[in-house]
C-alpha cells in the first residue's frame, strides 16, 4: 500500500484494487458503481501503487480526450516502469499516436469489416449448431474463446491453433495482479511473435500483421522493437476484449428472459438490434485504461500533481445516473445513442469497436435463432474477474434439447 502523498486529503483516500473489487464476483460493474455511488467523485486509493479514480461520465470523458493533461503514456494499474517498452499504439499522444493508429484504421474499416461479416456468421452457426445437440455448454472456452479469436487470427494470418499457447498470456498480460506477471506475459507474446515478424517485415502480406510491422512512422519503417511492442498489444485486444463482452452479455441473457425474447422477436430488425447492441455494451463495460497526469493543477476541485496516475473506468461512464436514465435497468428501446464509453472516448477510440459489434450481432442472431432458451447451469457460478480488462473466466449454460 502505497503512503499518502501531501496533496491527497484524508477524505479523499478510499481503498480501490482493480484487481479485488468487493462484489465483482456477482456483479463486476454493479460492483464498481458502488464506488461511484458512495465515495467522492475524484477519489485516492493507496492500492497498487497509489492511484486516483474518475468515477462520473463528464470527468471519465474529459480524461479520455485531453491527451496534454491526462498523458496516455502509462496505461495500466501499477504502471510498468519507465524501462519497459511502451505499448503502441496506446502509450502514444497525439500526433505522434495518429502515425501508428493509422495502420488498424485501415485494416479494420467498415468496408473491410463488411467484407467480413458473412465469415463471421458463418462461423458463429457452425459453432452453435455444433454445441445446439449437447444441451449445455461451458460458454467461454466453447463460444467466447472461438469466435472472435478466430476471426482476429485470421485477420493477422497466425494459426488458429496457436490460440491455446497466446490465451493464457492474454489472460496474464490484463489481469496479472503483478507488474511482474505483467511483464513475463508481454515477454512471452514477443518470444511468439519474433519469428512471425521477421518474416512478414522480409516477405509482407495483406494481413493485419503485415500492415502493422511494417508501418510507415513519419516516412520511415517502423523500427523491429516498435513493430513487437505494437503487434503484441494488438494481439492481447485482439485475444480478449470481444471474448469478455460476449461473456457478460451470455451471463446477462441466462438470467433474464424477457431481455431474450424481446431480442428473440426482433432479431431481423437491424435498428432495433444495433441500440439493443449499444445497450448490452453499455451495462456490461470491460475495458479499464489509465492516465499520467502531466502538470500540478487542479480539476473539479482535486489538487492533482504531475505524475499522478488516474484512472478513469470506462465502464462507470454507462452506469452514470447523471449522464443515464435508471442506468442499471438495460432497455432495448432506449434513445439513440445509449450514452456508454465502452470503446473509450478520442482519438484512441478502439480502432475494433466496428468488428466486435459485428461479432456480437452474430452471437446474439444466430445463438438465439437456435437457442433460445437457456439458464445458468443449475448447481454452477460464473467466475468474473477484475483487472485492466473485466473479465468472465467461466460460464457453464444449459439448454433443453428437443429429440
Amino acid at each position: 500500500m502505497a503512503m499518502r502523498p501531501d496533496h491527497v486529503p484524508a477524505e479523499r483516500v478510499v481503498h480501490f484494487d482493480i484487481y479485488d473489487v468487493p462484489g465483482a464476483s456477482e456483479d463486476i460493474q454493479l460492483a464498481y458503481r458502488a464506488f461511484q455511488q458512495n465515495n467522492p467523485d475524484i477519489f485516492w486509493t493507496p492500492a497498487n501503487g497509489g492511484h486516483w479514480v474518475a468515477t462520473r461520465a463528464d470527468d471519465i470523458e474529459t480524461i479520455q480526450r485531453d491527451h496534454e493533461r491526462f498523458s496516455h503514456r502509462r496505461i495500466t494499474i501499477p504502471p510498468m516502469p519507465p524501462e519497459y517498452p511502451r505499448q503502441i499504439p496506446l502509450e502514444v499522444d497525439p500526433p505522434e499516436h495518429s502515425a501508428y493508429r493509422r495502420p488498424l484504421t485501415r485494416a479494420l474499416l467498415p468496408r473491410v469489416v463488411n467484407a467480413l461479416e458473412a465469415k463471421v456468421t458463418d462461423m458463429a452457426i457452425q459453432l452453435v449448431e455444433e454445441l445446439k445437440p449437447r444441451g449445455e455448454c461451458e460458454f467461454i472456452e466453447d463460444f467466447a474463446k472461438i469466435l472472435p479469436i478466430a476471426v482476429f487470427l485470421d485477420l493477422v494470418d497466425l494459426p488458429r491453433a496457436d490460440r491455446t499457447v497466446l490465451l493464457p498470456l492474454a489472460e496474464d498480460a490484463v489481469r496479472g495482479t503483478s507488474v511482474d506477471a505483467r511483464h513475463r506475459a508481454h515477454a512471452g507474446i514477443a518470444a511468439y511473435l519474433m519469428p512471425w515478424i521477421e518474416a512478414r517485415r522480409a516477405t509482407p502480406g495483406d494481413d493485419l500483421l503485415s500492415q502493422i510491422v511494417n508501418a510507415d512512422i513519419n516516412g520511415e519503417r517502423i523500427s523491429q522493437a516498435e513493430a513487437i511492442a505494437f503487434a503484441s498489444l494488438v494481439l492481447f485486444g485482439g485475444l480478449d476484449t470481444v471474448a469478455s463482452s460476449l461473456g457478460f452479455i451470455a451471463n446477462f441473457l441466462a438470467r433474464n428472459p424477457e431481455h431474450r425474447w424481446q431480442l428473440r422477436e426482433r432479431l431481423d430488425d437491424n435498428s432495433f438490434m444495433q441500440g439493443a447492441i449499444e445497450e448490452l455494451l453499455r451495462r456490461h463495460g470491460v475495458a479499464n485504461t489509465a492516465r499520467v497526469v502531466t502538470r500540478d493543477m487542479e480539476f473539479k476541485g482535486v489538487q492533482l500533481r504531475a505524475g499522478d496516475m488516474i484512472l478513469p473506468p470506462n465502464l462507470l461512464y454507462g452506469l452514470d445516473e447523471r449522464k443515464v436514465e435508471d442506468p442499471l435497468r438495460v432497455d432495448f428501446t432506449r434513445p439513440f445513442p445509449v450514452p456508454h464509453a465502452t470503446f473509450g472516448n478520442g482519438p484512441h477510440t478502439c480502432p475494433g469497436a466496428v468488428l466486435a459489434r459485428r461479432e456480437i450481432k452474430a452471437f446474439l442472431t444466430e445463438w438465439l435463432r437456435r437457442i433460445p432458451d437457456f439458464e445458468i447451469k443449475p448447481g454452477t457460478k460464473p467466475r468474473l474477474a477484475t483487472g485492466m480488462v473485466n473479465g468472465v473466466l467461466s460460464l457453464e449454460l444449459s439448454w433443453p434439447v428437443h429429440v
